[in-house]
């Protein structure tokens, strides 16, 4: 299943058990910019039902994203094997560059996407001040690949991207974006809620649903809870 197109496309002879959302080419709209964009996939094993209406952590097993830019990097999830990173060479072969990539209890770093809703969203201004108070150094690009990627190489802190008034329920798509991302962060020992629950712990009903996110440190992901929990 993928974000550019309606349906689902199955492959009626495949000897495979898996159902894979993807997200051919996230952040297009920074091509023009010359900005870093990149690829995200979320894997999950095939059951009954499909993904909707169930809690997709159950089922799923692998995550991956590819981030286009100075380098072309592939970091993958797998659940047994933790958060790999691997580099295209000059061959084209991946690479692996790091292992075991973990998210530290708290860093400096803060991503805030979509700065605007503040005006009118009071729990996300609270979180975006409460950030700036704490003397986060500001991360964004507006790509959501190598914001998420520079938040986990660097050890952690927040990415968050709300709702609104005209999207409460957000931006990013569950099955395509946020998903796989939380996979990545679940694996590497990092938190990712839609500010009360664990994103992983959502049920889409729709291919392309979407919803709130934040991905994080424990510190972090813990003020946003409280925040959203207290107002």
């Amino acid at each position: 299943i993928s974000e550019e197109q309606s349906q689902p496309i199955t492959f009626e002879k495949s000897t495979g058990n898996f159902i894979v959302a993807y997200d051919p080419l996230d952040g297009s709209s920074l091509v023009g910019a010359n900005l870093s964009i990149g690829t995200i996939f979320g894997v999950w094993q095939q059951e009954n039902g499909g993904l909707f209406g169930q809690n997709v952590d159950k089922n799923m097993v692998a995550s991956c994203y590819i981030i286009y830019g100075p380098r072309v990097i592939l970091v993958v999830a797998i659940k047994d094997s933790g958060v790999q990173e691997f580099e295209l060479n000059d061959v084209g072969e991946f690479i692996l560059t790091r292992e075991k990539i973990t998210i530290q209890a708290t860093t400096k770093y803060f991503s805030p996407g979509n700065l605007r809703a503040c005006n009118f969203n009071e729990k996300y201004g609270k979180i975006v001040q409460k950030m700036i108070k704490d003397g986060k150094t500001l991360r964004y690009s507006g790509g959501m690949v190598p914001d998420l990627h520079q938040i986990l190489l660097k050890g952690g802190g927040l990415f968050a991207y709300p709702g609104t008034n005209d999207k409460p329920k957000g931006k990013l798509r569950m099955l395509f974006e946020v998903f796989p991302f939380a996979y990545v962060y679940k694996v590497a020992v990092g938190l990712a809620i839609d500010g009360k629950n664990d994103l992983l712990s959502l049920s889409p009903d729709h291919l392309h649903d979407t919803t709130p996110c934040f991905f994080g440190s424990d510190y972090e992901i813990k003020k946003v809870l409280e925040v959203y929990k207290n107002v």
